[in-house]
């Protein structure tokens, strides 16, 4: 598979053409940033990890029935792709009150809800990634009523699964962050990444936090709360 041009980069990650054209090549960068851009650095190493992770996950939620964009790894950074194009709805699930949750609702971190919250945002940096109903998606036409639907199925069976894999590494998966695409023959998939970026994850004994949060708020160890995730992940 050839490597082309570039087509889009992003704040983690570069998008290259390939020689064929419904299949892309996602190079995962080291550059972190938080509260949509606002706040900059690096976190060494994170772009092999986020690789892999998403790579790992995605490829054992195939397995559980859920279609993703993956094709192949490449290299420790680079993973060929399916072309989709991203429905620009961020989905947000919620197993465990923290971050955005716990600051708008005015309730403490930590909280287990009896079962999981769903919400989408419209994914658009300019306006901040507001939060929206179904019917504002629906009205926007970012997506139509058997799309949600199908992506909030999708998305109950992705957090059944990775809680309970999660918890079997001695994880609590508290909240995270997905995205999904269109294939140019109109199928939905999970596209963009599963990683301590996109994920809350705590450990399930202490409840360190084992993800992106360390870097928002200045916790220090980021690079070896990451390299924790991907030891108990995958042994490495």
């Amino acid at each position: 598979m050839e490597k082309l041009q570039q087509l889009y980069e992003g704040k983690a990650k570069k998008v290259f053409a390939t020689d064929d054209p419904n299949v892309v090549i996602v190079d995962y960068k080291d550059d972190a940033t938080a509260f949509n851009g606002l706040k900059k650095g690096t976190i060494v190493g994170k772009g092999v990890i986020n690789n892999k992770m998403s790579n790992f996950m995605m490829q054992k939620l195939e397995k559980e029935g859920i279609p993703t964009h993956f094709v192949e790894q490449l290299s420790d950074r680079e993973t060929a792709v399916k072309k989709v194009t991203i429905l620009p709805l961020e989905v947000i699930v919620r197993n465990i009150s923290a971050g955005s949750f716990a600051k708008h609702y005015g309730v403490k971190e930590g909280i287990v809800f009896d079962e999981p919250t769903i919400e989408f945002s419209y994914k658009n940096d300019d306006l901040g990634d507001p939060l929206l109903n179904e019917y504002h998606a629906v009205a926007l036409k970012l997506a139509t009523w058997d799309e949600i639907a199908l992506v909030k199925e999708y998305t109950f069976k992705i957090n059944a699964f990775l809680k309970s894999y999660m918890k079997s590494i001695g994880i609590d998966l508290v909240d995270f962050k997905i995205e999904f695409g269109k294939t140019a023959d109109g199928q939905i998939v999970l596209a963009d990444e599963i990683s301590p970026d996109t994920c809350r994850l705590w450990d399930e004994n202490t409840h360190e936090k084992l993800d992106k949060d360390r870097f928002r708020r200045d916790m220090g160890n980021v690079e070896d709360a990451y390299q924790e995730v991907m030891r108990r992940l995958m042994g490495e």
